[in-house]
């Protein structure tokens, strides 16, 4: 898995750059291509308005001459003038541009935005649209198109001189990604899903990482835990078949007690794991009563006597609040208080300083459980309540557990709606806030 794992993490992230630059490439050409295409839709539109303003345009007004015209001319000679009109004369500059957004609908671009103009045979303005001065001198972004407007039946050469027609779009690029929008929403979308799933891929391997390093100390943790105390069982056992030690009461008493707290340290080890099977298949069941706070706290440090005494420890009780009654799984909730205590004796030296304070509040009461341990990093305290994550134990050796005991407090303590808070200083010592409601009889 060491192996491996870089592996699969280069290889996809390889495959996704590559998909990546793929996609930026073909957005490019498939810009490049919409980009032609629409200028020659626009060009195609224009030029076929061109071509109807100039049809609207062609018929001249007649002059004719007499037959005894004092130029001399024959009878059968007829000479014609022809004044053309100017698309002035013939349109509004409205109607000029429903020619051009018609044209342009039929060409597709009825979501194209354009301006115009059409000038007359000096290059004058006849008539333009409201935003084509503002977009006239933007070279760099708009794309512009002169066409001119020459009527059907006369030559370039007979008249050099003709109206144009004069078309801008203004910021093309942009209108042309707007165009694309739908594609490159979909593009992006499917992108960031494929992330997602890398993302997803790559932080499941890393559990699957963590998670068989952590199964790896589970399994040694238990096998030390377990190991320490048949190891002393048989050693006792071996000591009790010595006739030596039958025949003294004070020995045999003695070795008979060690067996029995071996035993009680095993059958709570096989408790916690237990415990941890219940949370992961979320079957604590809470058999929910009055008790009083106080109570439960005293009888946990009864049933912790000796390891105090062994720790040297000082214990500092400050029950203050004046109401401790609470509804809460007696067992359960005993567990939880053990736990914290237990907790302050693996990770202090000796001459430990245990303080349990409470005090209440309107509607809670709060119990502290502080020690004067090594305490932890801010990173630790973050993880603390993870389930099978143990602190760096220091200049603290022989620190025994599966790393479990946390995580079954904060699971006790979310059962009973309840809060919990880690507070601690890396070689100062460690507090737990545990926040209660009050059960208020009525």
């Amino acid at each position: 898995m060491k192996r491996i794992f870089p592996v699969i993490v280069v290889l996809i992230s390889l495959s996704l750059l590559g998909l990546i630059v793929l996609q930026l490439s073909w957005f490019r050409n498939l810009h490049e291509v919409t980009r032609n295409q629409i200028s020659n839709r626009i060009s195609d539109a224009g030029i076929a308005v061109a071509q109807d303003l100039a049809k609207a345009t062609r018929t001249g007004q007649v002059l004719r001459l007499s037959r005894r015209s004092p130029l001399g001319l024959g009878s059968e000679f007829q000479f014609r003038l022809y004044r053309q009109p100017t698309i002035e004369e013939k349109f509004a500059m409205e109607e000029v541009q429903g020619k051009i957004r018609k044209a342009f609908d039929r060409q597709n671009l009825d979501k194209l935005k354009f301006e115009f103009a059409v000038t007359n045979t000096n290059d004058d303005y006849e008539m333009y649209s409201a935003g084509y001065e503002k977009e006239f001198w933007d070279t760099l972004n708009n794309k512009r198109i002169y066409l001119p407007i020459l009527p059907e039946n006369l030559e370039n050469e007979t008249l050099p001189n003709l109206e144009k027609l004069i078309i801008i779009v203004p910021d093309i690029d942009q209108q042309v990604w707007q165009s694309l929008r739908w594609f490159l929403v979909g593009a992006i979308v499917f992108l960031l899903i494929i992330l997602a799933a890398f993302y997803v891929t790559v932080r499941t391997l890393i559990n699957q990482k963590n998670l068989s390093k952590i199964k790896s100390d589970f399994i040694n943790n238990m096998t030390h835990e377990f190991k320490t105390p048949l190891a002393t069982i048989s050693l006792a056992v071996d000591a009790l078949k010595n006739e030596k030690v039958l025949s003294n009461r004070e020995k045999t008493n003695y070795f008979r007690d060690i067996i029995k707290e071996e035993n009680n340290r095993m059958n709570r080890h096989v408790e916690t794991i237990l415990q941890a099977a219940t949370m992961e298949k979320q079957e604590l069941k809470l058999n929910l009563q009055p008790l009083a706070l106080h109570d439960l706290v005293q009888q946990v440090l009864d049933a912790y006597q000796l390891q105090l005494q062994e720790k040297n420890a000082q214990v500092v009780l400050q029950l203050n609040a004046r109401q401790d009654r609470i509804l809460a799984d007696e067992v359960h909730f005993g567990n939880l208080v053990s736990n914290l205590v237990d907790n302050a004796l693996k990770y202090s030296p000796d001459g430990l300083h245990l303080t349990l304070t409470t005090h209440a509040t309107a509607n809670n009461i709060v119990l502290r459980v502080q020690d004067n341990g090594i305490g932890m990093s801010k990173e630790s305290v973050k993880r603390v309540f993870e389930k099978f994550f143990r602190a760096h134990t220091g200049n603290v050796h022989n620190v025994k557990g599966f790393g479990l005991g946390l995580s079954y407090v904060k699971t006790v303590i979310d059962a009973h709606k309840g809060r919990i808070k880690c507070e601690s200083t890396l070689g100062k010592g460690t507090s737990f806030l545990v926040e209660m409601p009050l059960h208020k009889t009525i």
